[in-house]
């Protein structure tokens, strides 16, 4: 019961206190859940990020539930996944119901305004964070910067092309290379 009630609290204080989405709760994630509590490794944190990316439902929510799994089954998978959900709920359920134009408000506004920027900087230290930790093969940094290049020139030229696409062919093209690697080394051959 104590470790439930931990996952339940460890998460709702992620909630409470990160604005900006999933990729703003990520170093948050890790500095509770590995570095902190030690219940997942950094291997586990970067492997979960990229399975939380590419399957549905928001990110934080997905490692939250992975999280729960991991210590306690079921049961924990749900108690960390209500405990990083409730506090959004509650805070937008008072907004919906007292502040009919809230970003109306000069004072919310601005606070918005900061909020971007402190989101913008988080993202970018989980991006540095996680490219720190990634394995330096050549395989995995000619598809990160690929793959990089490619969002870079869809976003600057405003092309029609979805981000889960690139997921979808990076995925795939490894999987050919792994495939292709595995057929040679049960031949024989040594490849790395």
């Amino acid at each position: 019961m104590k470790l439930l009630l931990n996952l339940f609290f460890t998460f709702f204080k992620i909630g409470l206190f990160t604005f900006g989405g999933g990729y703003a709760m990520i170093p948050i994630i890790e500095q509770d859940c590995v570095e902190k509590k030690q219940w997942i490794t950094h291997d586990d944190m970067l492997n979960l990020t990229v399975i939380a990316e590419s399957t549905p439902g928001p990110i934080a929510i997905n490692c939250a539930t992975f999280v729960g799994y991991r210590q306690k089954g079921l049961i924990g998978s749900i108690v960390s996944t209500i405990g990083i959900i409730l506090p959004s709920f509650i805070v937008i359920y008072f907004i919906s119901i007292y502040l009919d134009n809230f970003l109306e408000i000069t004072i919310i506004a601005n606070a918005f305004k900061g909020i971007k920027i402190a989101v913008g900087v988080l993202i970018l230290d989980v991006v540095i964070n996680m490219i720190s930790k990634m394995s330096k093969k050549p395989l995995s940094l000619i598809i990160m910067i690929s793959s990089f290049l490619v969002m870079f020139l869809i976003n600057i030229f405003a092309w029609n092309f979805s981000s889960v696409s690139l997921l979808i062919i990076a995925a795939a093209v490894n999987l050919v290379i792994f495939l292709v690697k595995e057929n040679i080394n049960s031949k024989g051959g040594a490849v790395k």
